[in-house]
């Protein structure tokens, strides 16, 4: 494994790096953590766009030149089954954690484990319901939180792991696919950096739209009060 600073947590082709040779196994480990193990701030999205574009493109691409390690491991036929099975396997802990007291992990001021996060998380849950979990792989910090919010609330395991599979084998499967069908454009093989960005940008819109929402119902509300 090579070095690898906390900052650079956020950046798929550092995260691939960082573990070298096993970079197939990191990439797992990171799917899993961020399906529900309670550590939200990773390169889910971007990390698997990523792995298809290197299992497509291999060493044609400008990513191939910047990751350390893009060998047979990275085969396509082994991350379209294996991400999501760590993707599910990452759901169940954290459906377990929130039916056995995982709100109790959560304060106002933590650092990652934020009260707010899972009290965000669901009212997701509750305005689409087990559909969340489906829902819920393609926004940020909500993917990790919704099966803990589903096993506070007390969802039967049996739905829970149907939305669950579901909802990793569209997520994981799609952007591994998305990556392998845009690997095969020069454009996108030589500007992995910028597609990174965009990934990101698509990631967050969800939580800045409610963060609008949130501004604006407030201004309605206070506008409403004022004319009363």
């Amino acid at each position: 494994m090579q070095a690898f600073a906390l900052k650079d947590i956020t950046d798929p082709i550092a995260v691939l790096n960082a573990f070298g040779t096993i970079a197939l196994v990191g990439l797992l480990l990171v799917v899993f953590i961020e399906s529900g193990v309670l550590f939200p701030v990773l390169p889910g999205d971007s990390l698997l766009f990523i792995a298809g574009l290197l299992a497509s493109a291999g060493a044609t691409s400008a990513a191939a030149n910047e990751v350390a390690y893009t060998g047979s491991a990275m085969s396509l036929p082994v991350l379209l089954i294996a991400t999501p099975i760590v993707a599910i396997a990452g759901g169940i802990v954290g459906y377990f954690i929130g039916k056995f007291g995982g709100e109790k992990l959560f304060t106002p001021d933590a650092r990652f484990l934020k009260s707010k996060y899972l009290d965000e998380t669901h009212a997701f849950f509750e305005k689409y319901g087990p559909a969340t979990l489906v829902l819920a792989r393609f926004v940020p910090f909500v993917r990790t939180f919704a099966p803990l919010a589903a096993g506070a609330a007390k969802m039967t395991f049996a739905k829970f792991l149907m939305w669950t599979v579901i909802g990793a084998i569209v997520w994981a499967d799609g952007l591994l696919l998305l990556g392998v069908w845009l690997g095969k454009f020069a454009w996108v093989r030589e500007n992995v950096n910028t597609i990174f960005l965009l990934i990101v940008a698509v990631s967050v819109l969800p939580i800045v739209w409610g963060v609008v929402k949130k501004y604006l119902a407030g201004r309605r509300a206070t506008a409403a009060d004022s004319g009363a």
